[in-house]
């Protein structure tokens, strides 16, 4: 008869699995702080969402001041208005953030278009000329070409090799840039912008 021997256990199997604890650990944490920060990122940009489309009342005001004086004088438009906002010059050396850029600010509050916080919009209308009066005398201004005038037969001769080129109306478009401003509760800040084009 063969003799019998007993093996002492080594107790491997005990390190081991505290070892894949550990590790299951870690990665448990790792994965909860990454689905805090996508959480937190996506909030973050819902929260910048909501803030600039707050901020668009200001660029509607602002649109529906240029309409209004637009449709009554355009010459309305060469002088300054404090007290709509509207400033008949653009310094570029007045940047976005600077105090100067929003001395004519115009405040409303954004509860008027449905919103249920009150922060209040701030906006401001530049005309993209270097100084105040007609665009067209001692100034220079951002311009567009006027569209094509409807209905316009073929250019004068020497006007273009393209009998099929369009005639233009001789007023250009003027820029207006109209700038608006929110500041959330939560010290998050939306800065809009808008270029508006007027005939002259």
């Amino acid at each position: 008869m063969g003799k019998i021997t007993s093996r002492r256990e080594q107790g491997v199997a005990l390190p081991v699995m505290l070892i894949i604890m550990v590790i299951m650990l870690i990665s448990s944490v790792y994965l909860l702080k990454s689905s805090n920060s996508s959480t937190m990122s996506a909030s973050n940009m819902a929260y910048d969402a909501a803030l600039s489309k707050a901020a668009d009342l200001g660029l509607h005001k602002g649109f529906e001041y240029l309409q209004s004086q637009a449709g009554k004088n355009k010459a309305l438009l060469n002088t300054d208005d404090s007290a709509n906002g509207y400033v008949s010059f653009y310094s570029p050396l007045q940047p976005v953030d600077s105090a100067a850029f929003w001395t004519n600010k115009k405040t409303v509050s954004n509860t008027a278009n449905g919103s249920t916080t009150a922060d209040t919009v701030e906006y401001v209308i530049h005309r993209a000329c270097t100084t105040t009066g007609p665009y067209d005398v001692g100034n220079a201004c951002v311009q567009t070409s006027a569209n094509p005038i409807p209905g316009a037969g073929k250019p004068e001769a020497g006007d273009s090799l393209d009998t099929t080129s369009p005639v233009y109306t001789s007023a250009p478009q003027i820029h207006y840039i109209i700038t608006a401003r929110i500041s959330g509760p939560r010290g998050g800040n939306v800065v809009n912008q808008m270029v508006v084009l007027i005939d002259a």
